[in-house]
């Protein structure tokens, strides 16, 4: 691809426009080259403007078949040919249609027969498609194969007429459908004219058990499918007819099956359409127990953040009932860091990934430290940076931290009115960086972290260098306490 935008920006006259049309043919042609067989290549003019005769083309794209053996040992990307040179391409170009006379040559062992297309975008060739195949399985095709090669050249005329690749297509077209997946022909009344052993043996899994030949597909579909669409919904028979592009999945206890309905046009005429088909049973069992999996560690989550809460309701009482202060604040401190806790799990309870949003959980934290020290009514709260989301396994010995940090500034450093405390956070994709600052009466002179008795500030060690593998540091300053907390995200 980075060829292609080189040339594309430096030796070609191709519009914006334009390039975007051959990127939107690129993305989907895997489609074209297994149905024909054939290697492809995509050439574009080489010309400085649409008034300059080309000089030669440049191939900026090349795609194997994955139905058959490639042709090419190397890519072709990147090769420059002059004009006179490949006669097929320059004709294609300059007469804007189909060329396919031209005579098999041989290349070492193989005798390749090459076609070549016009891409025509707003009445303008804009580039060729070279097409690449072994003449010697040429010769003896099976019914699959000519109904491949059919529809292939069914194909290439729509590029030549500009109705391929068709508009707006993205995503129905992700994931990219495959040929060798199953594939079904309609003709112009969606009825099925032809059908791969791989279709025939997906419809026999979810309990079709005759030819589809001459059945049409929307019937077929709805005696299968186990839903029912209601009268405002659109049905199978409209999805399936082959009039329009179309993404359906039909289901049973059989199976699942993705369909991708694909029109065949031939000037301004429907003449059919192909049915790309993919058993997907697997897959929608996985993502079925995904889903289920991931419902249960939310439910998890939100009963261990109930039972939490349980746990806080009773130490609550029973502090209540205690007539020693000191041991009823020594249970209301454990209620504060349960709740601590049980905030990391109310978050994940609600969360759609196994991560946590903390940013909302420091808010939460924030204000419920304000709630259980009314003193602090004038407690001014400054914020800098963002956490984003963190793992869980960081972010509940983290809750607990900055929990007793900003307790310990609340009881601790800051005066009773006027005061202000500042949460800087710094965070890379492997590291974070966390400051807590206040402007009270900062730490005694003979502080010292390691030998402190204070349960909150050993928790806090504690859990900073076993659980966040990190160091924890509190120096006064000019303006009161500093506590910074340094640890990876790795």
């Amino acid at each position: 691809m980075q060829q292609f935008e080189t040339i594309l920006q430096n030796r070609s006259s191709i519009t914006t426009e334009q390039a975007h049309r051959l990127r939107e043919l690129i993305a989907d042609w895997q489609l074209l080259s297994d149905l024909s067989f054939a290697d492809l290549v995509l050439w574009i003019p080489l010309r400085k403007d649409n008034k300059n005769w080309p000089t030669g083309h440049a191939a900026v794209a090349h795609i194997r078949p994955t139905t058959a053996a490639t042709v090419f040992a190397h890519d072709l990307i990147g090769d420059e040919i002059q004009w006179g040179s490949r006669p097929g391409i320059d004709r294609a170009l300059s007469d804007a249609e189909i060329v396919r006379d031209g005579e098999p040559e041989r290349m070492g062992e193989i005798l390749i027969k090459e076609e070549t297309i016009p891409v025509i975008f707003e009445d303008q060739v804009i580039a060729v498609i070279s097409r690449h195949r072994n003449a010697d399985l040429m010769r003896s095709p099976s019914r699959l194969e000519l109904n491949y090669r059919e529809i292939a050249n069914i194909l290439y005329r729509m590029i030549s007429e500009s109705n391929f690749p068709y508009p707006n297509a993205n995503t129905l077209f992700d994931p990219a459908p495959r040929v060798g997946d199953g594939l079904i022909r309609l003709d112009v009344n969606g009825v099925i004219s032809y059908a791969s052993p791989n279709a025939r043996s997906a419809f026999n899994r979810m309990g079709w058990d005759s030819e589809l030949e001459s059945f049409s597909l929307s019937d077929v579909a709805e005696k299968v499918s186990k839903e029912r669409k209601d009268a405002h919904d659109e049905g199978l028979q409209t999805q399936l007819n082959g009039k329009a592009l179309r993404r359906v999945e039909i289901e049973n206890q059989g199976g699942t099956i993705d369909l991708l309905v694909l029109p065949l046009i031939q000037g301004v005429d429907r003449v059919g359409a192909i049915v790309m088909l993919h058993n997907v049973t697997e897959l929608r069992r996985r993502e079925r127990e995904l889903v289920t999996k991931d419902a249960t560690i939310r439910e998890v989550h939100h009963r261990v953040k109930n039972n939490l809460q349980t746990v806080s309701a009773l130490l609550r009482l029973q502090a209540r009932r205690i007539d020693d202060p000191g041991a009823s604040a020594a249970l209301e401190e454990a209620v504060r860091r349960i709740a601590s806790i049980a905030l990391v799990h109310e978050t994940l309870s609600s969360s759609s990934d196994a991560s946590v949003a903390f940013d909302d959980v420091l808010n939460r934290l924030v204000s419920h430290a304000l709630e259980l020290s009314p003193r602090m009514a004038t407690l001014t709260i400054i914020r800098d940076g963002e956490f984003g989301s963190l793992e869980p396994r960081i972010a509940t010995p983290l809750a607990l931290v900055i929990t007793e940090l900003i307790h310990n500034a609340l009881e601790h450093g800051l005066a009773e009115a006027g005061s202000h405390l500042q949460i800087s956070v710094n965070r890379t994709e492997t590291h974070c960086e966390i400051k807590i600052s206040d402007d009270g009466v900062g730490l005694p002179e003979e502080f010292n972290l390691l030998e402190s008795s204070n349960l909150g500030l050993q928790i806090v060690r504690t859990l900073t260098e076993n659980e966040l593998k990190g160091d924890l540091s509190l120096r006064s300053s000019k303006q009161g306490t500093i506590a910074q907390l340094d640890f990876p995200l790795n």
